[in-house]
């Protein structure tokens, strides 16, 4: 280990970082990359890791406040381990302290959503076998070895609590909370329609996780665009879901559409996404946000109507766009149009 803690921490997330890198390239070969990263859908990530931003920002916004606090007060208020202060070599709002902490939320982002979806994948299996639609995944195609796949998601775990460790304490304990709620998504289609809502809890927690990241604290604005990603998640979620409505009741499985048909569940879908332009809307008035902000809403809520347009229970052809295109454009749209905000304030 280094001469100093800073030393250690850095030490320790590079070899969590390298052991994930070692098992997929050098005992996988390079081809198992694309493999790995086919299973997991990465590129999915473009729906939670925007919102992590802004739950990052607006800590950032809320220190500007208290650029006043000594080092040991920061390490002190935002519940951090003491060696901590070893990280900053100047002063509190480095340059280099920032992207400390910026580069292990966006690690836990990475490894818990990894986890997650591997995971999902490794349970599911022998349903995704028998459905024709998903028999071409890495696992039934015997592309991924299962067993591999949850080694996978073992050392996800691993890395993503390593990382909430050298954020702060408060972000450590609260990553088997996280892991929980996240791994135990997977369960839920077995026992309950609403697999739909504990998906998008799953992802709201992005900005939260990410606020309390900087400030080790709870807040009202970070909540409500929790609760944002709360609903649009688990609406665009039950869209995707009206592909197997047949699959899930032949084989017990349970979703909106499979309990109460597609038209229904459209319409579930239809206040879900009301919901959450009731949240996101009141964060706007309550953090008291400009034009750019406004005009990122209006980005966001046209691709929730765009998506709801082209998919109608007669015809589902369209489903892919509305569950990945419209969405990850809100998604990216949006947030950059809040950071914009932030930054011009």
């Amino acid at each position: 280990m280094g001469d100093h803690p800073d030393e250690d921490a850095w030490l320790i997330v590079y070899l969590s970082m390298g052991l994930l890198v070692y098992w997929l390239i050098i005992e996988y070969k390079m081809a198992a990359v694309k493999n790995y990263l086919s299973l997991i859908k990465f590129s999915h990530s473009i729906f939670a890791m925007p919102f992590a931003l802004i739950g990052f920002f607006l800590g950032l916004d809320y220190f500007s406040a208290l650029s006043s606090l000594t080092t040991g007060e920061y390490v002190r208020y935002t519940f951090s381990d003491l060696r901590a202060e070893d990280f900053v070599k100047h002063d509190l709002f480095s340059i280099q302290f920032w992207v400390f902490k910026f580069s292990l939320v966006i690690l836990c982002m990475i490894f818990a959503r990894s986890a997650a979806m591997a995971f999902n994948r490794w349970l599911d299996k022998n349903f995704d076998a028998r459905n024709p639609r998903t028999a071409i995944r890495e696992i039934p195609a015997g592309i991924v070895n299962a067993n591999n796949a949850l080694i996978f998601v073992i050392i996800n775990c691993i890395a993503f609590i390593v990382c909430c460790w050298f954020i702060n304490r408060l972000c450590f304990y609260l990553s088997f909370v996280a892991l929980f709620v996240v791994l135990f998504y997977s369960y839920t289609k077995r026992f309950t329609a609403l697999c739909h809502l504990v998906l998008g809890i799953g992802l709201s927690l992005a900005p939260i996780g990410a606020y309390l990241a900087v400030t080790g604290s709870f807040a009202v604005l970070p909540i409500l665009f929790s609760f944002t990603v709360l609903f649009w998640v688990s609406g665009f979620d039950i869209i995707y879901a009206l592909q197997d409505e047949e699959f899930d009741k032949v084989n017990q499985l349970h979703s909106i559409p499979a309990a109460v048909g597609k038209v229904r569940a459209l319409r579930i879908s239809e206040l879900l996404h009301v919901l959450s332009t009731v949240c996101v809307v009141y964060a706007g008035i309550y953090g008291k946000f400009g034009l750019w902000y406004w005009v990122g809403i209006a980005v966001f809520l046209g691709m929730l109507v765009y998506q709801h347009s082209i998919v109608k229970p007669n015809d589902l052809r369209r489903v892919n766009i509305a569950f990945m295109t419209a969405n990850g454009i809100a998604s990216v749209v949006f947030s950059i149009f809040v950071l914009a905000d932030l930054f011009l304030r």
